[in-house]
């Protein structure tokens, strides 16, 4: 099932100057009218498409996003930090970026009556009991990161059910692909880095912790599906239903790169999770989606692109 096309739609995108959010803009750009807000604190005016219209700001300034959401029939919610690790020291600054933010947010979705599409995140499964996740599994998040998505995932659902919102948040696993901050699923990032500076890769612990590492466009796909969805008030996964160890994807990473560095062990990260994987029953049978890219073809793109810059 191939998505809804999108065409004619007043659309904003935040943080969409950034790694998902660009991608986004750049499927929608030629055919929508499209604004981007963003701070550009992890993003970029290169990664900006051409027919787009970019406002620099902070997503938490309250007559800035009025002003970016002026007669928006359709809102993509990618701006966030990103960064677990920042998370844990600046847990106040988290939330006022990825809680109250959100709130704000869909408070203006109200005044504009615009369908709100929405990054939660895997994070808020925590330590899975067992994988792949459902969506229904327990929610146990470890990080301030983890706990503000969770609350986006709530807030979003319950504007549905209190006000009528049309709102469709999604639970990303490891997202990759071209424009990626290290930040974010910085495994990969890491790795090519290392790769590129002839190493070593190093993998924390025993390298044998599991991953759903889905790539960026089929991210953006599973976004236009939500954007056009009758099951809104409703989340879904967004990977590929499968995963691999860290261990693979480092020696996966050295074939496509064709690099000489050796793989090495270090010490594993505290409170690092040992599995993940999606279940992606959900969104295959209500949204129509289906992972395309598979992470060998994907890491190929991503040294190709890399080799060209």
């Amino acid at each position: 099932m191939e998505e809804t096309p999108i065409s004619g739609r007043s659309v904003v995108i935040t943080g969409g100057a950034g790694f998902i959010g660009s991608h986004i803009a750049e499927a929608l750009a030629a055919d929508n009218d499209v604004r981007i807000l963003d701070d550009l604190s992890g993003g970029s005016r290169e990664h900006v498409p051409a027919g787009a219209e970019l406002i620099t700001g902070d997503v938490r300034d309250p007559e800035l996003l009025a002003d970016a959401m002026d007669g928006a029939d359709l809102v993509f919610h990618e701006a966030a930090l990103v960064s677990v690790e920042e998370s844990v020291a600046n847990p106040r600054t988290s939330h006022r970026i990825n809680a109250d933010a959100t709130v704000g947010l869909l408070e203006q979705a109200r005044e504009e009556d615009a369908r709100v599409v929405l990054a939660s995140s895997a994070a808020i499964y925590g330590h899975p009991e067992t994988v792949p996740v459902r969506e229904g599994d327990p929610k146990d998040p470890t990080s301030p990161y983890g706990i503000d998505k969770l609350a986006l995932d709530h807030y979003a659902r319950r504007y549905h059910d209190l006000y009528g919102l049309e709102t469709v948040p999604l639970r990303y696993f490891n997202v990759y692909g071209p424009r990626q901050n290290t930040e974010y699923s910085a495994v990969v990032s890491a790795f090519f880095r290392q790769a590129r500076e002839g190493g070593p890769i190093t993998v924390e612990g025993d390298g044998e912790q599991t991953r759903d590492f889905v790539h960026v466009s089929d991210v953006v796909r599973a976004n236009l599906l939500a954007a056009t969805t009758d099951r809104v008030g409703e989340a879904f996964n967004v990977g590929t239903g499968a995963s691999v160890t860290v261990n693979e994807l480092a020696e996966t990473v050295v074939d496509v790169t064709g690099t000489d560095a050796d793989i090495e062990h270090v010490e594993a990260r505290p409170g690092d999770i040992r599995h993940s994987e999606a279940s992606v029953s959900k969104a295959r049978e209500v949204l129509g989606y289906e992972p395309r890219v598979s992470l060998e073809e994907g890491l190929r793109k991503l040294a190709e692109t890399k080799g060209r810059r």
